[in-house]
């Protein structure tokens, strides 16, 4: 369930599912171009989550694992999460995984995204701390909203509302501010008196 003021765990909610009616079903619109309004038994359509949850709950439909989570998503992962284009795929790629995994039974789709998550966040603070923007704008197109916002429901910051990315940028921003202001070494005042020499 939706979490009801939160935005972000609504649009998640929103990304479209495979999944194949198990009972047939009468008075269903899906198509608005069909004749009838029934789906047949066995009927291969997509839902968006929220409804499929719903349906699934009452064992009317299997859900399929959906296109971003497919065997080829997982080699590019694997091979590089840094490089892949995820906000394509799903723009709530972590929070979608997160909904969806328990409904299919797929219990590497967690393991793929925390690895994912691992990778990328990395690769967000190094990019951050050492790049220039103009290098890394191609990179900020890759990240989902999750990895940009950090008031997303996955990564539970409700403090918050800057980018990863930007809030990775003030922290650099405010460590060399501090390394370079003020003296680099201060001395104890008990090394400033001299002593007299004894006679």
């Amino acid at each position: 369930m939706a979490n009801y003021y939160n935005i972000d765990d609504i649009l998640a909610e929103e990304e479209f599912v495979p999944v194949v009616f198990l009972k047939a079903a009468n008075g269903v619109i899906i198509d608005p171009s069909s004749e009838t309004n029934c789906v047949e038994q066995g009927a291969k359509v997509e839902l968006p989550l929220w409804l499929a949850q719903e349906l699934y709950l009452r064992q009317a439909i299997s859900i399929s694992v959906p296109a971003c989570f497919n065997q080829r998503t997982r080699l590019e992962i694997q091979a590089d999460a840094a490089c892949v284009d995820l906000k394509s795929r799903s723009p709530y790629f972590y929070e979608f995984g997160c909904k969806i995994a328990p409904l299919v039974g797929d219990k590497t789709i967690e393991i793929l995204l925390l690895s994912a998550f691992k990778i990328r966040y990395k690769e967000i603070l190094t990019k951050a701390y050492t790049a220039v923007f103009t290098t890394t704008s191609k990179f900020l197109t890759l990240l989902t909203k999750e990895e940009t916002n950090h008031s997303s429901t996955s990564v539970r910051y409700k403090c918050m509302s800057d980018t990863v990315y930007e809030a990775a940028q003030a922290s650099m921003a405010a460590f060399k501010k501090w390394r370079m202001g003020g003296p680099r070494l201060q001395r104890a005042s008990v090394l400033g008196r001299k002593r007299k020499p004894l006679d």
